[in-house]
């Protein structure tokens, strides 16, 4: 019995610390200003420029999507151009690319939409000079949503791609 409880107690840690960034999808950035960040690098406070910290809060690490689509809009190539800019002077880091998608719909028509989006992204990164080879993407479609309410403000906020910077960038 000892055995299970600790094993009960070890898979209970491990859950929860696959959520340590709880606010990973917080409510920084809003469909409004496209994901642009809030931040201009002089702002007290402010991660160094070339951190993730700053990617994530300064340039903004997401785009949004209009429903049933994965074209950019405007708002969102703004954000990418930032994000392309940032990754090229900043060679030692890979991004990945995470496509998201509202729940309405079945799992497996988001899951292709949410490629459909983190797929536009890359190809566009790629498009601005971002090296191929530092950049992938995956899809989770309606499974990891911001919000979970059954409104528009809240699918707006799912319709979304977001780019993840993590180190170890290959030559």
């Amino acid at each position: 019995m000892m055995h299970f409880s600790k094993a009960l107690l070890l898979t209970g840690v491990l859950a929860l610390s696959a959520c340590a960034n709880a606010d990973r999808f917080g409510n920084k950035y809003d469909s409004a200003n496209g994901g642009a960040g809030a931040g201009n690098g002089a702002q007290a406070g402010m991660p160094a420029p070339n951190t993730p910290a700053y990617f994530q809060q300064a340039i903004g690490d997401r785009v949004f999507f209009v429903v049933d689509q994965s074209d950019l809009t405007p708002e969102g190539r703004t954000v990418l151009d930032g994000q392309a800019q940032w990754l090229m002077a900043n060679a030692d880091y890979l991004a990945v690319i995470e496509g998201h998608a509202d729940e309405q719909g079945t799992r497996e028509y988001n899951l292709a939409l949410g490629a459909r989006r983190a797929n536009a992204v890359m190809e566009y990164l790629i498009s601005q000079g971002v090296a191929p080879n530092r950049l992938r993407f995956v899809s989770y479609g309606k499974e990891r949503p911001v919000e979970l309410c059954s409104d528009e403000a809240c699918y707006s906020k799912n319709r979304r791609a977001v780019t993840v910077i993590a180190s170890g960038a290959t030559s």
